[in-house]
């Protein structure tokens, strides 16, 4: 990895009122997943999701809009990759890839979720690594950030 790809990457937190148990347990569940991990405006659908180390995953997400312009699709970004570490209610790794034939969307991107015991709850870190070339920092700040109130709206419930 270039230099370069290493510092293009996010940080965005967010504190949730619900236990790092409950947290986790969100991060690995698929049913879960498919309904945070997704920025405003996208619908997820899992396809593969092994949450165990070295286990596959493979998400679609697709704008809910005719007029938004996917990755892999005209209307839907795809991506694959592998869990490389869980700590149960402490931490999520995963290497993921976007299935495209645009070289400026290619290339693995590390996403690592942390989880911290914070007063009234939990400090969720996530940070993403790698991001390449053609992807906007700021719009993937953005996705973070709608992902992460979905989550904490999910297991605040």
């Amino acid at each position: 990895m270039s230099h370069d790809a290493a510092m293009r990457s996010t940080r965005v937190s967010r504190h949730v009122a619900a236990p790092r148990e409950r947290v986790y347990a969100a991060l690995v569940d698929a049913e879960a997943v498919a309904r945070w991990k997704v920025p405003d405006g996208m619908t997820c659908e899992v396809h593969a999701f092994e949450p165990c180390e070295g286990g596959a995953i493979r998400i679609s997400l697709t704008y809910d809009a005719p007029t938004g312009t996917g990755k892999t699709t005209p209307r839907t970004d795809t991506y694959r990759g592998r869990f490389v570490e869980l700590v149960p209610d402490e931490r999520v790794v995963e290497v993921d890839e976007f299935e495209t034939a645009d070289p400026t969307l290619r290339g693995e991107m590390r996403v690592t979720i942390t989880l911290a015991d914070v007063a009234g709850g939990t400090e969720v870190v996530g940070i993403h690594e790698g991001l390449p070339p053609g992807l906007s920092i700021a719009e993937n700040e953005l996705g973070w950030e709608s992902a992460l109130s979905r989550l904490a709206a999910l297991v605040e419930a």
